[in-house]
């Protein structure tokens, strides 16, 4: 029961996170002109993803220091801090005045806002990563720390279940370009309040209180370069394909099914929405897998597929004029990046020692979320304003080669095939 317990605050607060954070990005479509009014809505969007992106250059900061809380003072304290600071922004984000009430300094506070979020979700991926892991059982970690992606799917999921229900709740678009999208924020630092709570009273993982607390060890950025540098390496490559892909297939895909494939935005809305349900529920098994066939099988067939079909599905998409070709094929790149993300987790946990285990695993993520996951929607929408869209598919798609050599170098780690002797990287 105490697993269950601890598993479940770990990933509720995961949940309400990428909840909190993919609001920005569902609701976009409407508060945009609130911070950047004038233009047409390309460039809007154009603005609004830069201050997603402003927000990513916090992530490699939150990673370090919320990964060297995690082996300093425990999992539990970096976890409660990090959904305490993503609750703080979505507040402010909720309570800012528009351009036309004060000014240049609303966007100002926007980027503030994200800023802050982005230095809680830079911590929140390793600090979750690394306490799923440790209080999974060994012979299923891949089943559940799968969890992490459950619910970072799942708070998009949410964000689109919001706006959608919004949408068909009869307000208007103008009332959503009101205040509608201010809603949004405020249940979102609602919902981080109480998982906030929720984190303070869950039991510390067992590999930490194990080690009677890593600070007795000495840890920091310095040692994990010296110490674990292939690890880092390895960690850091998988991410750039995976974090490209996931940005492309999820938060820059609703604004490429308006704006290339002319769908209207609610029908955008409930095809991703539709998508990202079905992969929320390949995650489990996807993991569960893993624990049988080892992590290398699944990072070998994201890598090569990520590689092989990118670009020809997102070019599919860009054509599709039906609702339900768009979801198939967005569905088939969803199942592409899940052979990843269900064993984001314990891949990464896998490769490092406890005492640096939250910082390995975070920071690393973390860089990479900053310099190619933030940028991915951004570069893609620049891209598409000079006519050259097609060369960010090939870019993403030579992304998923990066991740297929560092799953070549990865040496297996899932316990059941490494005692088989199979492991060999």
């Amino acid at each position: 029961m105490t697993r269950v317990r601890s598993i479940l605050g770990g990933a509720a607060g995961n949940l309400v996170e990428w909840f909190d954070w993919y609001v920005y990005s569902a609701f976009s479509l409407y508060f945009a002109p609130v911070f950047f009014p004038g233009g047409d809505p390309a460039a809007q969007f154009l603005k609004t993803a830069s201050v997603f992106w402003v927000g990513f250059l916090m992530r490699p900061v939150g990673g370090w220091l919320l990964g060297r809380i995690g082996d300093r003072h425990g999992r539990r304290t970096a976890l409660a801090l990090s959904v305490g600071m993503m609750g703080g922004g979505s507040l402010l984000l909720a309570l800012t005045p528009g351009y036309a009430q004060i000014g240049a300094a609303a966007p100002v506070l926007l980027l503030i806002a994200r800023m802050v979020q982005g230095l809680s979700l830079g911590g929140e991926y390793g600090a979750a990563a690394t306490y799923l892991s440790e209080v999974s059982a060994p012979e299923h970690r891949g089943f559940w720390s799968s969890f992490q992606y459950v619910t970072l799917y799942g708070g998009q999921l949410l964000a689109l279940a919001l706006i959608l229900g919004m949408q068909a709740s009869g307000i208007g678009e103008a009332a959503l370009a009101s205040w509608g999208w201010r809603v949004a924020f405020l249940v979102g630092a609602a919902l981080a309040l109480g998982v906030f709570w929720l984190r303070r009273g869950i039991a510390e993982s067992p590999d930490f209180a194990a080690e009677g607390g890593a600070a007795k060890k000495p840890g920091g950025i310095a040692v994990l370069w010296r110490e674990h540098r292939r690890p880092v390496l390895i960690a850091f490559a998988l991410a750039m394909g995976s974090n490209v892909l996931f940005y492309t297939f999820t938060t820059y895909m609703q604004k490429y099914l308006v704006v290339t494939s002319g769908f209207a935005k609610n029908e955008a809305s409930r095809i991703c929405a539709g998508a990202t349900f079905l992969a929320i529920l390949a995650q489990p098994p996807l993991g569960a897998l893993s624990d049988r066939i080892g992590r290398k099988p699944l990072q070998y067939a994201f890598g090569l597929g990520g590689l092989l079909l990118t670009v020809p599905i997102m070019l599919a998409i860009g054509r599709a004029h039906d609702a339900l070709t768009a979801f198939a094929l967005m569905l088939a790149a969803l199942t592409i990046l899940s052979c990843s993300t269900a064993t984001s987790a314990a891949v990464k946990a896998e490769l490092f020692p406890v005492h640096v285990r939250a910082l390995g695993v975070g920071l690393p993520y973390a860089i990479s979320q900053s310099l190619f996951g933030g940028s991915a929607e951004t570069l893609a929408l620049s891209l598409k304003a000079a006519g050259h869209e097609v060369a960010y598919f090939w870019y993403a798609s030579a992304m998923a080669g990066v991740a297929l050599i560092a799953a070549y170098l990865l040496k297996e780690s899932a316990p059941r095939r490494r005692a088989g002797g199979r492991g060999a990287g």
